[in-house]
């Protein structure tokens, strides 16, 4: 899962390469904090051999001499930490911290210079000493003069500062994480914006994302728009393939059918029967097609639904079963469906038209909003279905009225639509003791908010 999340993977690489920078930074800074130590000790300690080499004097013999001890207290007291020793490959004069330990002579010591170096002292201790060679008489022998101090006062002091620059680095590296994290958060913000704007989108085909201000982003949300753009020419092109195919055909099929009736007038029934169920069957072919384009072309939108079932009423009301029925249109005010108005009108066509045909006297719409979803029902007052044929009714072909005319393609159509929009269809016993369809969608695929039915809010609409 990390490795599919570009913020993971920012803040993983970003924390990665700032710890691998604070280890490095640790380090040398530890180098260079060894490096000023061992300059100010050999600062201080070439001081003190500057003056330790001023007060030696050489004798005839080769003997040494000191005219002025050191006043270092750690030079009085034995394994004190500082020690100072002046030699010769004859004799040697050294310091009383010393007792009665040397200092180990090299075979080689520089003349032209201080050599600071660390090796293991006397006491069984390790030392830093400064060393050189010094010639004090011109006659005489050469005059190793060393002065050194206990390297565990240099360790604990690089320890110390080793350990507090941890602290500190592990600090700033914390501080620089949580840098790091708004960063990431600041610059991936205008793709989740993008991302609330795409889902903004789902209600309406038309709706496209704004021209973002950051100039990375836009290219983005131009070719997303582009898209948009392209799916909605290609759908409202289904439509019109739709259109014009229906259009095409019913001529034809007029056509067919009058000449079927002709047949059937002038005695030739068998004939015209065979012709009947020709027409019948490119009809239902058609309409099974023209059903497909449109459950292909349904877009994701927000329409009225009182305002929509007032448009379909005032068609059905003019047919042969429409006339003699009474319709109340109890959608509340404000109600919306999921579905583009000419969506919303091809699911609820084949609802009306199915109550309409089976209706008594009465067809009642009804909407409103259950917990987290939506309902639109259309009952009737008609024989209804029974329980176990609920399920088959809304079956592509099926028809339980094997007496009427049709090809048991509505209420398939409408389950299509209802399904291409993300909602369900379901078919139970009516209060009225018909049929009751009724369409759900959850509360999150409309934006608007609703009326429940039983809060007042609109009056229904009754016709007769």
């Amino acid at each position: 899962m990390i490795t599919r999340s570009l913020r993971w993977r920012l803040l993983l690489g970003g924390g990665i390469a700032m710890l691998a920078a604070v280890l490095v930074a640790w380090l040398f800074m530890t180098v260079l904090f060894q490096r000023h130590l061992e300059r100010r000790l050999t600062l201080e300690l070439s001081r003190d051999a500057t003056r330790l080499t001023a007060g030696l004097t050489q004798n005839a013999d080769a003997s040494l001499a000191l005219d002025a001890e050191l006043t270092d207290p750690r030079l009085s007291i034995p394994a004190g930490g500082l020690y100072w020793q002046a030699s010769t490959p004859a004799t040697a004069l050294r310091s009383r911290s010393l007792w009665d330990q040397t200092l180990p002579v090299p075979a080689s010591v520089p003349a032209d210079r201080w050599v600071l170096k660390q090796i293991a002292g006397p006491f069984d201790k390790p030392i830093v000493v400064l060393q050189r060679s010094i010639r004090l008489n011109p006659n005489g022998p050469p005059v190793v003069v060393q002065i050194a101090e206990d390297a565990d006062d240099i360790a604990s002091a690089q320890s110390e500062f080793g350990r507090d620059l941890a602290m500190f680095l592990g600090g700033l590296w914390l501080f620089l994480a949580a840098a790091s994290v708004t960063q990431v958060h600041l610059g991936l913000s205008p793709l989740r914006r993008i991302r609330e704007d795409l889902a903004a989108l789902r209600p309406s085909a038309s709706a496209r994302l704004a021209k973002p201000w950051l100039e990375e982003v836009q290219p983005l949300a131009e070719t997303i728009n582009a898209l948009l753009s392209a799916s909605e020419d290609e759908l409202s092109q289904a439509r019109g393939r739709a259109a014009d195919l229906a259009h095409g055909l019913k001529t034809p099929l007029s056509a067919l059918q009058a000449q079927s009736r002709r047949l059937r007038e002038t005695g030739d029934s068998r004939i015209a029967d065979r012709l009947d169920r020709a027409i019948a069957s490119a009809t239902a072919t058609v309409e099974r097609e023209l059903a497909r384009s449109r459950v292909a072309a349904v877009r994701r939108g927000t329409s009225a639904v009182r305002e929509g079932v007032e448009d379909v009423l005032g068609v059905i009301e003019q047919t042969t079963h429409g006339e003699r029925i009474a319709f109340t249109n109890d959608v509340p005010e404000g109600f919306n469906a999921p579905m583009e108005q000419d969506d919303l009108a091809e699911l609820l066509g084949p609802l009306l038209e199915n109550a309409a045909r089976f209706a008594r006297r009465q067809v009642l719409v009804r909407a409103g909003r259950t917990g987290s979803s939506l309902w639109v029902a259309i009952e009737d007052d008609g024989p209804g279905i029974a329980a176990e044929h609920e399920a088959e009714a809304v079956l592509r072909g099926a028809r339980l009225d094997e007496s009427g005319q049709g090809h048991g393609l509505g209420l398939a159509i409408a389950r299509d639509l209802v399904t291409a929009s993300g909602g369900t269809l379901t078919l139970t016993r009516s209060t009225l003791g018909g049929l009751r369809a009724e369409v759900g969608w959850t509360a999150d695929l409309v934006a608007p908010a609703v009326t429940d039915p039983e809060r007042p809010g609109s009056q229904p609409s009754l016709r007769a």
